[in-house]
């Protein structure tokens, strides 16, 4: 298992990303895992007030949006939390990929065509089903355990070389549009 895991939160702070939840999932997640958690974003601001008020030694946010910081907290990143209730593709969860940060996901919209839960052949990402807050901080912890050492620095590895490039896509419509032709 490793230890004191770093997870991120990067995006609009409103109902559609689940961040409604997050000052009640936040607590309860810093209680049970040992982690860390840094939220990058802005948005409702009852929610930002209750985030910047968690009391935790292990918690940060920063209210506003700095692309260097962005870039900065993928490549640092551990887990990359993404509970969304709308996510038509996302992009987040390629970003973090390509930095080698696990994505958790709600199984929804491109998420779920993106990310295969660690659980299932070829997994690499954390994907649960639904938004509450029993369902994000149960993904929280299986993130947490699920990984040991090694197998998570060869789930590195092997996220990192995910391409979603439009080269694939632009194959994949090419091929498409041949199958139809016949």
């Amino acid at each position: 298992m490793l230890k004191n895991h770093l997870f991120v939160f990067i995006g609009r702070l409103v109902g559609e990303k689940g961040a409604d939840l997050f000052p009640e999932i936040f607590k309860e997640a810093l209680v049970e895992n040992n982690i860390s958690i840094l939220l990058l974003g802005s948005g409702h601001e009852k929610t930002e007030n209750e985030l910047t008020a968690i009391p935790q030694e292990n918690f940060n946010t920063f209210i506003g949006y700095d692309e260097k910081l962005a870039h900065i907290m993928y490549a640092g990143a551990d887990f990359l939390l993404m509970p969304s209730r709308v996510e038509p593709c996302g992009l987040n969860q390629m970003y973090s990929l390509r930095y080698g940060t696990v994505p958790i996901v709600n199984a929804i919209g491109g998420l779920k065509d993106t990310i295969i839960d660690i659980t299932k052949e070829n997994g690499f990402g954390v994907v649960h089903h639904g938004v509450t807050v029993e369902k994000v901080t149960s993904a929280i912890a299986k993130a947490s355990i699920y990984f040991n050492q090694k197998e998570f620095k060869t789930n590195l590895k092997k996220i990192m070389q995910i391409d979603h490039s439009w080269g694939n896509s632009a194959q994949a419509y090419v091929n498409l549009y041949k199958s139809l032709k016949n």
